[in-house]
């Protein structure tokens, strides 16, 4: 089959499009033929520092299409049917191989194009919000990189749950995409400074919740910008900076910050749940999926790049 593939980390262009060998149907997994790799924020992270299972490495988390082979101990799925994935690796690919858990069924008429962005960035996002940040009806939350993908998904799971949103982008173009999905007000981390911004959006208050998937500098912002008893859930390092904060703000005002990894519960059955609940939550249209391009596999390195630059709202995808 042919793959995105590298042999030793570093920028984009150490992506190369190449023939490996076809992937090995576990007994208690499945092989796909990949329709759509969602390429995330991890997997830029893991391609730039990230272990080298093998070489060449297939990285990538998340890919949907449909099931060509299934274990033999596997009696949920079936060969024919549709379903977007999640693993540690292995995504950027014709075909992939995945324990049948890391499998969602994707509703009859629903793109599974559209499907292969669910798992991970609106699990994530479903999780900062209110397994971890314990999000109630009238509180006011701010998403750090709103135009990410998992910013995309926390603003419009907040405004559902009755949230004011503001949220944080590199531009004002970026800001005005984000507001039919329920942005309040949008930051332009660019231009003016998020702290001061928060404040005076909030009437010196700030904010109760903070979802950041940034780190480093910017974690530091999401901390000062908390209202008492604020929480910060704290998923990412995108900004590939290091993570040193001041974390003395956090007690004068009984405030809270958490990690959230999605991939430390992702075998739970709560997690496996919530995720095929966004899944038809999505095929229903009550939740949007953002696309803001696509590339053929075979320009995997260009797609990312693409990403690096900050330009993206929503996922990018690659297309085998």
């Amino acid at each position: 089959m042919k793959a995105a593939v590298y042999y030793q980390n570093g920028g984009p262009e150490v992506l190369k499009y190449e023939d490996v060998p076809d992937p090995v149907c576990h007994p208690k997994g499945i092989v796909i033929r990949v329709e759509a790799v969602s390429i995330e924020g991890g997997d830029t992270l893991n391609r730039w520092h990230g272990p080298l299972l093998a070489k060449p490495h297939v990285v990538g988390y998340q890919a949907g299409g449909e099931i060509v082979e299934v274990g033999s101990e596997v009696t949920n799925l079936r060969v024919g049917q549709k379903v977007a994935t999640s693993y540690s690796f292995g995504s950027h690919a014709a075909m992939r191989s995945v324990p049948a858990r890391n499998a969602w069924p994707v509703p009859k008429g629903f793109d599974v194009k559209l499907a292969s962005v669910i798992p991970v960035t609106f699990g994530t996002a479903d999780d900062c919000l209110f397994e971890y940040g314990r999000l109630k009806r009238g509180e006011t939350v701010l998403v750090q990189a709103g135009a990410s993908g998992v910013g995309v998904a926390a603003i419009q799971l907040a405004k559902r749950a009755g949230a004011t949103v503001l949220a944080t982008a590199s531009s004002d173009q970026r800001l005005e995409r984000l507001r039919p999905l329920g942005l309040d007000h949008g930051i332009n981390y660019r231009t003016d400074d998020v702290v001061k911004s928060v404040m005076k959006i909030t009437n010196q208050r700030g904010v109760d919740l903070v979802v950041d998937p940034v780190g480093g500098a910017t974690l530091q912002g999401s901390l000062l910008s908390l209202a008492y008893r604020g929480r910060v859930s704290m998923v990412g390092a995108a900004g590939r900076e290091p993570m040193t904060v001041d974390v003395s703000s956090l007690m004068a005002g009984n405030r809270s910050l958490t990690g959230v990894f999605l991939g430390a519960e992702m075998g739970a059955e709560r997690v496996h749940n919530m995720i095929q609940r966004l899944i038809e939550e999505a095929a229903r249209g009550e939740l949007k999926v953002v696309i803001d391009r696509t590339f053929p596999l075979s320009e995997a390195a260009a797609a990312h790049a693409y990403i690096e630059g900050r330009n993206a709202v929503g996922r990018v995808l690659l297309i085998p």
